[in-house]
């Protein structure tokens, strides 16, 4: 893993400091200022806009960074960051906003690197989930910040235990050689959840995500799905519990531990992690998370970054942290670039949505956004693809990834003839609910 380090020469902090952020903690309407003069100071390449409000009315701001804000461009990836879910966990928070500012000033600067992965990609920056729990655990402030007070939402409600159980589902489906991506909900999921999970949820639904990284603290540690055990616990002992992509989860989870200054050293904040990485349920295993949520019910690829030991550290540590981050945070969204992507037509080069795409050898599709593109994050190597869609005939390529930048592989599918009933992937569109218990003390950091 060798960062390009040197893109960003190392600057004192103090001149850091100078910056408009002045790396203070940022209350809600100081975070809305913010994010407002980052979207004047770059008008051509960022949009503001809210995915919902919080169950005391406050604005899910997201910052779009784009080449064409507002606008998906077909074979370029969506990327999102989601900071701030447990409201007393800040650090993410605040990075978010100080990556923002750093976007755009490096833009406008100049900055290649900068300028390729703002024309390339399409970001989108939600610094805060949970506004309401941020102003529980600020009014305590940093000193005083107890381990639960401000974690939830203002109903005191957990967001990352809120997301609808599709882990039972799938673990179910497997045995049954089942569905293997987009889960159905259940029924009536939307009266069983808060506010601002309805709201990502909804979000997560309206744009084809391929990659993303929500940011806690309490840890050190790049910490990948799945988060909730196959198996019942054992006492004194957690198992594993890979996804069908756990290679590219432990790859995507390193390519942050050893861009992040220190976390790929392992130990930090008391616990060992080796690399800086680890599997959820393999350090305890936790219900109805979004990470897990992300992979199983879109196209998204979703890690968890514990990011402090401190949950609320002061303001004089934000520089170091910021520096500790900058490259991490920059590299990550870069690994939306690998793989493989392309357009799904028919016959008469008109896009075909929602086709299922295939890879041999590892049980969890994806499929075609509304413009026909799809992206399939990949190892390096050599795969079978396979693209298949409702009344066409399903077609194989073989393709070899490099480490550079995604393979472009497009499909062309031929109408299936009349009468023919070809072997096309369908699965039963039942709605699946999970009665599997969460276990009552499962609140670590994530």
């Amino acid at each position: 893993f060798s960062p390009p380090w040197s893109v960003f020469p190392e600057c004192p902090v103090e001149a850091l400091t100078s910056r408009a952020s002045d790396f203070q903690h940022h209350a809600y309407e100081e975070m809305v200022r913010a994010l407002f003069a980052v979207q004047s100071d770059c008008p051509y390449i960022t949009r503001i806009y809210s995915i919902g409000r919080s169950v005391e009315g406050r604005h899910l701001y997201v910052l779009e960074f784009s080449d064409n804000p507002g606008i998906h461009e077909a074979l370029e990836p969506e990327f999102k960051y989601v900071g701030n879910m447990h409201g007393n966990e800040v650090l993410g928070r605040e990075l978010l906003i100080y990556l923002a500012q750093f976007l755009c000033e490096e833009y406008r600067a100049g900055n290649e690197r900068i300028t390729h992965l703002i024309h390339d990609t399409r970001i989108h920056i939600l610094p805060s989930m949970n506004p309401d729990g941020y102003e529980v655990a600020a009014r305590q402030g940093p000193e005083f910040n107890g381990y639960l007070v401000g974690r939830g939402n203002s109903k005191e409600v957990d967001l990352n235990r809120n997301f609808p159980d599709l882990n039972a589902l799938m673990y179910y489906y497997e045995k049954q050689n089942g569905q293997n991506h987009h889960l159905p909900l259940p029924d009536n999921w939307e009266l069983q959840v808060e506010p601002e999970t309805l709201a990502v949820i909804k979000w997560m639904q309206n744009y084809n995500f391929v990659l993303s990284a929500n940011l806690h603290g309490g840890a050190v540690v790049a910490n990948y799905p799945f988060d909730k055990s196959r198996e019942p616990r054992i006492r004194g002992k957690t198992i594993s519990s890979a996804t069908p992509d756990d290679k590219i989860f432990r790859k995507l989870a390193k390519t942050y531990s050893y861009a992040h200054s220190w976390m790929h050293k392992g130990w930090n904040c008391g616990d060992y992690f080796d690399e800086g990485i680890t599997n959820g349920a393999s350090w305890y295993s936790l219900s109805k998370g979004m990470q897990d949520f992300n992979y199983l019910h879109t196209n998204c690829f979703e890690i968890t970054l514990e990011l402090s030991c401190d949950k609320f550290p002061p303001a004089t540590a934000l520089a170091s942290e910021w520096l500790a981050n900058r490259e991490a945070l920059v590299y990550y969204m870069e690994q939306v670039h690998h793989g493989i992507k392309g357009m799904v037509y028919d016959e008469n080069n008109n896009p075909i949505s929602n086709a299922v795409i295939s890879v041999a050898g590892i049980n969890h599709d994806i499929t075609s956004g509304t413009d026909g593109d799809y992206f399939r994050l990949l190892l390096p190597g050599t795969y079978t693809v396979t693209a298949s869609a409702l009344g066409y005939q399903p077609f194989t390529s073989m393709v070899t990834v490099g480490p550079a930048e995604a393979v472009q592989l497009p499909f062309y599918l031929k109408v299936q003839p009349k009468g023919t009933n070809l072997n096309v992937k369908s699965y039963s569109n039942k709605k699946g609910s999970s009665t599997a218990k969460i276990p009552p003390t499962n609140l670590g950091p994530r």
